[in-house]
């Protein structure tokens, strides 16, 4: 077999119009950065995903359809060409390497040394590829011969400790966000060293941690530990657990008759104050001790009490709405099934149609509109291996 590079022209090669139309990639991916793959490949780009014979293991996820297929993979393999390789064969591991030297892009969570192929070697045969390797912690360190899971990268990464309160124990976050964010992160490194690529014909590998990703992402977190001694409200070196509330105590997803809503007095204190006397709801925020504007805190702590007091007497749905007509930002907190309904979402296009083995699923849309490059709303999902002779056709291998 012979193997050419792409013409990273647009109009050569092309398999879609979308953004990333001459752009192809190699998904060696797994749970922890399949995310970032399935990002390249609605927009455009071509994505061929080799699974052994017995089919992909995330084919394997729950939940399943009726017929037995994994909701989960519909998702995050959208848009792939499936190829079957056995890289417990010589042959198996002699076919990826020539898909590797095919693509401009590889996203590896270990496949790659699994077959026994050093990164390196790659990008010395072909100096403009792009290597994304995604790792749980790392290549060097301590720990970089451990394996985590969504869950343990949260509870390491520092964010499992901020959820729940006083009174509970940390909470899990529902969905595989830890590793969306990992994902999010590989996406985002592929395409900045590929548009180096681009420019220089300068390929290079490009690591990534699935335990640095989520402390990226931890804002005020590691501040108030870090810098603790200069902020006058802290009175412990760690935010504490503390439910919904905000470090600065000022926002608050706060209890209404019949749900809930995230309740803030930023940005304008005075102009909620307003509507709480409008409504003759502002108990005692009109005193005196509450009117200092050199320590506007105890007004602050006492007008949130008095929210929590009025917003239990409201009907949560018409409430949300009419903090909305007066420009407040308030967050109805919707169930599930609420988002699923969601007009705006339904008036922006958001919904994506899934095809997988003749039916056809709704699922999560693309988290961007692309004016130029209109991203399309119907996913595709291919059965183990379906395509291999036409995908090897298509990438420019001859027998």
């Amino acid at each position: 077999m012979t193997a050419d590079r792409l013409n990273p022209d647009p109009s050569e090669g092309s398999t879609t119009d979308g953004a990333l139309a001459s752009v192809r990639v190699l998904d060696l991916t797994d749970q922890r950065a399949i995310y970032g793959a399935k990002l390249l490949a609605d927009l455009g780009a071509t994505v061929i995903r080799p699974e052994p014979s017995e089919g992909d293991p995330l084919r394997a996820r729950l939940p399943h359809t009726v017929s037995g297929e994994s909701l989960y993979y519909a998702n995050y393999a959208s848009n792939r060409r499936s190829v079957t390789l056995d890289l417990t064969s010589e042959d198996g591991r002699a076919q990826l390497r020539q898909l590797a030297a095919t693509v401009d892009l590889i996203l590896d969570t270990g496949t790659l040394e699994t077959a026994a192929i050093d990164p390196q070697s790659l990008l010395d045969e072909h100096p403009a590829l792009v290597i994304v390797s995604i790792s749980s912690f790392g290549p060097t360190g301590p720990w970089a011969d451990y394996l985590t899971t969504d869950l343990v990268t949260g509870a390491l990464g520092g964010l499992v400790a901020t959820t729940g309160d006083i009174d509970t124990q940390p909470l899990n976050t529902y969905g595989e966000l830890n590793f969306g964010t990992t994902g999010a992160y590989a996406a985002i490194g592929a395409l900045a060293a590929l548009n180096h690529a681009r420019e220089t014909n300068e390929g290079q590998l490009v690591e990534l941690a699935a335990h640095e990703a989520v402390p990226s992402c931890l804002e005020h977190v590691l501040m108030w530990t870090w810098h603790n001694a200069d902020l006058p409200i802290a009175t412990e070196d760690s935010l504490p657990r503390r439910g919904s509330l905000h470090w600065s105590d000022a926002y608050e997803v706060m209890t209404a008759r019949d749900g809930s809503i995230m309740v803030t007095i930023t940005p304008d204190p005075a102009k909620q104050l307003t509507w709480l006397i409008e409504e003759g709801v502002q108990q005692d925020l009109l005193d005196p001790q509450y009117g200092d504007p050199e320590n506007p805190r105890p007004m602050m702590m006492r007008m949130m009490q008095v929210l929590r007091d009025w917003v239990a007497t409201q009907n949560v749905e018409d409430f949300f709405f009419e903090s909305q007509a007066r420009h407040y930002p308030y967050g109805w907190v919707l169930s599930p099934d609420r988002v699923a309904a969601s007009p705006q979402l339904e008036a922006r296009g958001w919904w994506a149609d899934h095809h997988i083995e003749g039916a056809t699923v709704r699922g999560p849309g693309a988290p961007y509109h692309l004016e130029g490059t209109p991203i399309p709303t119907t996913r595709t999902i291919e059965a183990p291996g379906a395509s291999t002779a036409d995908i090897l056709a298509e990438i420019g291998w001859t027998d």
